[in-house]
């Protein structure tokens, strides 16, 4: 018989089969994993003297080593509390880290926190963060190495012209094939202004590989179909293969909103509701980068994000469950999705991806009620011949 019909309730929800559930009568029912062929490589436990490890990013180096650097917090588990920026590597592929290395101390202000790491163009690494230095001052800053992360050079402002309250999500950095810079940012509030939650959205824009910067010449609001305002924040971009950005935006409207640009992101269409139904929780959204076969070969899209579709249960306003699904037309229509994570006491959010040649690395928030949503970190592997295996219900069209 079952022995604890809540986790074989859980278990039909990530999709396992219920021949592993069965249990002979008077054992134990082990707690459930979802079976997606996930290999959890680290977890990154909260502690009295680090309550918070959050917002990360990965690179391989070119030796083929592993670099995460993440926000490692010490005064709290707020967005607003003490943090600096850790590194750690791993020389076999994320079975074994090093133990943390301090790259970018908070040296004053509130904290540094919410990394993007990118391979440029000429080979170089470049480190975006945001240095919060008020509830008033928060702007991205790069700075880059030459070394594989051994040394880096002294940071600089990527938004020098007003002073404000600007949110660059962890792994949003973009390198386009021009190789134009793209920072997608949400504008909140400036000094002496009252905060707004409703981001004003716009792109920071470098076509000197980050030596200048400059604002997109759109910058705009969130409005739903009809009319009416909405909270739009944490924008994230991906380039599409005939040259046009895709954005995708965080809202409290019920779905990611999307919208294009065609001139590298100066300018942008309207935003507007997508097929990916969310709570106020932001996606990721990033190319894979390896041939799948299909209806056409393609190099497919991978969506992140909190599936509330209806496709998988879950609680009303909670960053539960994680999902995985894949688009072959740049993002018009999605796959089925797929559980990643499916506690229903869960939080999973703030997904970066990594693709090495044979595996894709996700690290996000992986929290829960009892640690708290955002303080614990965990870093999985996908790999390359399991996540094909995924899109043969492509033709659903949509989540």
């Amino acid at each position: 018989m079952f022995k604890d019909p809540f986790t074989i309730w859980w278990r039909l929800c990530l999709g396992v089969s219920l021949v592993t559930v069965l249990v002979a009568r008077g054992q134990p029912v082990a707690a459930p994993a979802a079976d997606v062929g996930l290999q959890t490589l680290l977890t990154i436990e909260p502690t009295k003297e680090n309550p918070r490890n959050s917002e990360g990013d990965l690179i391989e180096l070119k030796d083929g080593r592993l670099c995460l650097i993440y926000t490692r917090f010490t005064g709290g588990g707020s967005d607003h509390a003490a943090a600096d920026l850790a590194l750690r590597l791993s020389r076999d592929r994320g079975q074994t880290w090093s133990a943390d290395r301090i790259v970018v101390p908070r040296t004053g202000g509130l904290n540094v926190m919410s990394v993007s790491l990118l391979r440029l163009a000429g080979g170089e690494i470049a480190l975006f963060y945001l240095r919060k230095t008020s509830q008033e001052d928060c702007r991205p800053m790069m700075c880059v190495s030459t070394d594989e992360t051994a040394t880096w050079r002294e940071p600089t402002v990527c938004i020098t012209d007003e002073v404000g309250y600007y949110v660059l999500n962890n792994d949003r950095a973009v390198q386009l094939h021009s190789g134009r810079l793209v920072l997608p940012v949400a504008w909140h509030q400036g000094p002496g202004r009252p905060r707004d939650s409703a981001g004003v959205i716009m792109c920071c824009l470098s076509d000197d590989n980050g030596r200048s910067w400059r604002r997109s010449k759109d910058s705009f609001q969130g409005f739903a179909p009809d009319g009416r305002r909405i909270t739009v924040q944490e924008p994230g971009v991906v380039e599409l293969t005939d040259g046009r950005l895709l954005m995708y935006l965080r809202t409290d409207a019920g779905s990611q909103y999307v919208c294009h640009s065609g001139d590298g992101g100066e300018t942008w269409s309207k935003a507007e509701p997508s097929a990916l139904a969310s709570p106020l929780s932001p996606a990721t959204i990033e190319r894979i980068p390896w041939t799948m076969t299909g209806a056409n070969d393609c190099t497919p899209l991978l969506c992140i994000w909190n599936d509330h579709s209806g496709a998988h249960p879950y609680p009303a306003g909670r960053r539960t469950p994680l999902c995985l699904a894949l688009s072959r037309d740049e993002g018009r229509t999605w796959s089925r999705s797929r559980v990643i994570e499916g506690n229903p006491d869960g939080w999973y959010c703030y997904t970066a991806m990594t693709f090495l040649e044979d595996r894709v690395l996700l690290a996000y928030c992986a929290g829960d009620k009892q640690v708290g949503g955002l303080n614990r970190l965990k870093v999985v592997s996908l790999t390359k011949d399991r996540l094909a295996e995924w899109p043969r219900d492509a033709d659903a069209g949509r989540p």
